[in-house]
């Protein structure tokens, strides 16, 4: 049997067996009465067990439509009461940089870098703190499917770390992130590029810094397999990890033999994350 890791067990159960709101930690019921509570879910789950072993329905055939409806519903429905989910703003507008002469990079962030995020990325990324993975992954939720991306078209290209910085911390946050956003819109991940370890953390840089640490700061291992790539970060401060990330794809590189056919022309790319910036 496949052992789950630490934060895939807390992700399953935060999903399905707690339906308690992930922010307040207010029973759902209270505030979303139209979603079943625990107890009935999991009869609710037991009847249609027994109902498909038996390949037979209930009596009456509309109850358990609305009943299979309740339950496809609850599975899929957020990690947020109504009031926490409204609480919070999303979707801010997005906003591009350049990569390329006459290319930009279009940047949608999930929300603003604000509580309860920040506080949750904080956590999440310097502590391990696999309580705030599910808050996370609601965010992760609002983030629009790309149209015209499906599995076999697109891949997600996560922010790539370095091994120092993966040794120093023991896991990979973003990879984790990007798991969840892959799973979400039912697109691969694709892991074609590597961080150099010679670059700093961008925290506490300015813009222009910024960009002249990630001067070369990735290099692309293989080609990419298809024409759009979906370039995925946690937090987008000012874009510049993304813009260096998206040069890298679009650029030449030493590491992978490319003609002139091979360009920027080639690749359509777009760029999310969690948070941007802030509202106030």
């Amino acid at each position: 049997m496949h052992r789950l890791a630490p934060y895939q067990t807390g992700l399953w159960l935060a999903e399905y067996v707690d339906i308690r709101c992930q922010l307040c930690r207010v029973y759902r019921s209270t505030a979303q009465p139209q979603l079943l509570s625990s107890s009935s879910a999991h009869e609710t789950l037991d009847t249609l067990s027994a109902c498909s072993s038996a390949n037979v329905l209930p009596n009456d055939h509309s109850r358990f439509v609305r009943v299979r409806q309740q339950i496809t519903q609850r599975l899929k429905s957020g990690l947020l009461c109504t009031h926490c989910h409204h609480s919070i703003t999303w979707l801010p507008k997005p906003f591009a940089v350049d990569i390329a002469a006459g290319t930009a990079l279009s940047i949608q962030a999930a929300t603003y870098y604000d509580y309860p995020l920040r506080q949750a990325i904080r956590a999440f990324k310097h502590h391990e703190d696999m309580t705030k993975l599910p808050l996370l992954l609601h965010a992760i939720r609002q983030l629009p499917r790309p149209r015209g991306c499906h599995k076999n078209n697109s891949v997600i290209v996560a922010m790539p770390t370095t091994e120092q910085r993966l040794i120093k911390r023991g896991f990979d946050p973003v990879s984790i992130l990007a798991a969840q956003l892959a799973k979400h819109w039912c697109i691969p991940l694709w892991q074609g590029v590597k961080r150099i370890d010679n670059t700093v953390s961008q925290q506490g840089l300015t813009r222009a810094e910024r960009l002249r640490n990630l001067d070369n700061a990735f290099a692309l291992i293989e080609k990419p397999p298809v024409k759009r790539l979906l370039l995925f970060d946690d937090v987008a401060t000012t874009g510049a990890s993304l813009q260096a990330l998206g040069r890298a794809l679009c650029g030449p590189s030493t590491n992978v033999a490319r003609t002139a056919s091979d360009i920027s022309p080639q690749y359509h790319l777009s760029a999310y994350a969690l948070a941007h910036g802030s509202q106030s």
